[in-house]
Protein backbone atom coordinates (compact mmCIF):
# COMPACT_ATOMS: atom_id res chain seq x y z
CA UNK A 1 0.00 0.00 0.00
CA UNK A 2 1.38 3.42 -0.89
CA UNK A 3 0.99 6.31 1.49
CA UNK A 4 -0.71 9.50 0.41
CA UNK A 5 1.46 12.55 -0.07
CA UNK A 6 0.75 15.60 2.02
CA UNK A 7 0.19 19.00 0.39
CA UNK A 8 3.82 20.10 0.70
CA UNK A 9 5.05 16.83 -0.84
CA UNK A 10 2.59 17.11 -3.75
CA UNK A 11 3.67 20.70 -4.43
CA UNK A 12 7.35 19.76 -4.26
CA UNK A 13 6.76 16.86 -6.64
CA UNK A 14 4.87 19.06 -9.08
CA UNK A 15 7.65 21.66 -8.91
CA UNK A 16 10.27 18.97 -9.60
CA UNK A 17 8.26 17.66 -12.56
CA UNK A 18 7.93 21.18 -13.96
CA UNK A 19 11.68 21.82 -13.63
CA UNK A 20 12.52 18.50 -15.32
CA UNK A 21 10.11 19.28 -18.16
CA UNK A 22 11.75 22.71 -18.58
CA UNK A 23 15.22 21.12 -18.70
CA UNK A 24 14.07 18.58 -21.28
CA UNK A 25 12.53 21.34 -23.39
CA UNK A 26 15.80 23.34 -23.35
CA UNK A 27 18.01 20.42 -24.40
CA UNK A 28 18.01 18.42 -27.57
CA UNK A 29 17.42 14.69 -27.61
CA UNK A 30 21.01 13.95 -28.67
CA UNK A 31 22.45 15.68 -25.58
CA UNK A 32 20.04 13.81 -23.31
CA UNK A 33 20.86 10.53 -25.06
CA UNK A 34 24.60 11.07 -24.55
CA UNK A 35 24.15 11.78 -20.84
CA UNK A 36 21.87 8.75 -20.46
CA UNK A 37 24.49 6.60 -22.19
CA UNK A 38 27.17 7.98 -19.84
CA UNK A 39 25.00 7.17 -16.80
CA UNK A 40 24.32 3.66 -18.10
CA UNK A 41 28.01 2.99 -18.83
CA UNK A 42 28.95 4.37 -15.42
CA UNK A 43 26.47 1.90 -13.93
CA UNK A 44 28.15 -0.93 -15.85
CA UNK A 45 31.53 -0.02 -14.37
CA UNK A 46 30.32 0.59 -10.80
CA UNK A 47 28.08 -1.37 -8.44
CA UNK A 48 26.34 1.80 -7.27
CA UNK A 49 26.53 5.48 -8.14
CA UNK A 50 24.98 8.86 -7.45
CA UNK A 51 24.79 12.17 -9.29
CA UNK A 52 27.88 13.19 -7.28
CA UNK A 53 29.93 10.52 -9.08
CA UNK A 54 28.59 11.48 -12.47
CA UNK A 55 29.12 15.22 -12.05
CA UNK A 56 32.81 14.45 -11.53
CA UNK A 57 33.12 12.73 -14.93
CA UNK A 58 30.66 14.65 -17.13
CA UNK A 59 31.30 18.04 -18.68
CA UNK A 60 29.68 20.91 -16.81
CA UNK A 61 27.23 21.47 -19.68
CA UNK A 62 25.49 18.18 -18.85
CA UNK A 63 25.01 18.88 -15.14
CA UNK A 64 21.77 20.75 -15.80
CA UNK A 65 20.00 17.72 -17.18
CA UNK A 66 21.72 14.92 -15.30
CA UNK A 67 18.64 14.55 -13.10
CA UNK A 68 16.39 14.31 -16.16
CA UNK A 69 18.66 11.65 -17.67
CA UNK A 70 18.67 9.63 -14.44
CA UNK A 71 14.89 9.98 -14.18
CA UNK A 72 14.46 8.76 -17.77
CA UNK A 73 16.58 5.68 -17.11
CA UNK A 74 14.67 5.02 -13.90
CA UNK A 75 11.34 5.33 -15.68
CA UNK A 76 12.63 3.01 -18.41
CA UNK A 77 13.56 0.42 -15.80
CA UNK A 78 17.28 0.51 -16.69
CA UNK A 79 18.42 1.71 -13.25
CA UNK A 80 16.86 1.32 -9.82
CA UNK A 81 17.09 3.10 -6.49
CA UNK A 82 19.13 1.28 -3.84
CA UNK A 83 17.09 2.92 -1.05
CA UNK A 84 20.30 4.61 0.05
CA UNK A 85 21.13 8.32 0.05
CA UNK A 86 24.32 10.36 0.22
CA UNK A 87 24.76 14.10 0.78
CA UNK A 88 24.97 16.07 -2.46
CA UNK A 89 28.34 17.64 -3.23
CA UNK A 90 26.79 20.26 -5.52
CA UNK A 91 27.04 23.70 -3.88
CA UNK A 92 23.59 24.61 -5.21
CA UNK A 93 21.93 21.82 -3.21
CA UNK A 94 23.48 22.66 0.17
CA UNK A 95 24.22 19.00 0.88
CA UNK A 96 20.67 17.68 0.71
CA UNK A 97 20.36 13.89 0.32
CA UNK A 98 20.49 12.43 -3.19
CA UNK A 99 19.68 8.91 -4.32
CA UNK A 100 22.15 6.11 -4.86
CA UNK A 101 21.43 4.04 -7.98
CA UNK A 102 22.41 0.74 -9.57
CA UNK A 103 21.65 -1.00 -12.83
CA UNK A 104 18.44 -2.98 -12.68
CA UNK A 105 18.07 -6.52 -13.96
CA UNK A 106 16.73 -4.99 -17.16
CA UNK A 107 19.81 -2.75 -17.42
CA UNK A 108 22.08 -5.76 -16.94
CA UNK A 109 20.17 -7.73 -19.60
CA UNK A 110 20.57 -4.85 -22.04
CA UNK A 111 24.30 -4.82 -21.29
CA UNK A 112 24.53 -8.57 -21.87
CA UNK A 113 22.67 -8.32 -25.18
CA UNK A 114 25.05 -5.57 -26.36
CA UNK A 115 28.20 -7.44 -25.33
CA UNK A 116 30.10 -8.61 -28.41
CA UNK A 117 29.74 -12.33 -28.94
CA UNK A 118 32.98 -14.28 -28.77
CA UNK A 119 34.14 -15.52 -32.14
CA UNK A 120 33.77 -19.26 -32.57
CA UNK A 121 37.14 -20.98 -32.32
Amino acid sequence: MTRKLNTAERLASADKDERLADIIERTNSWDRFLVQQAVWHFGLANDTFSANDLRDVLPELSHGFLGAAINGLRQGGVIEHTRQYVPSTSPATHGHPIAVWRLSIRGLLIAEARRPKEAAA
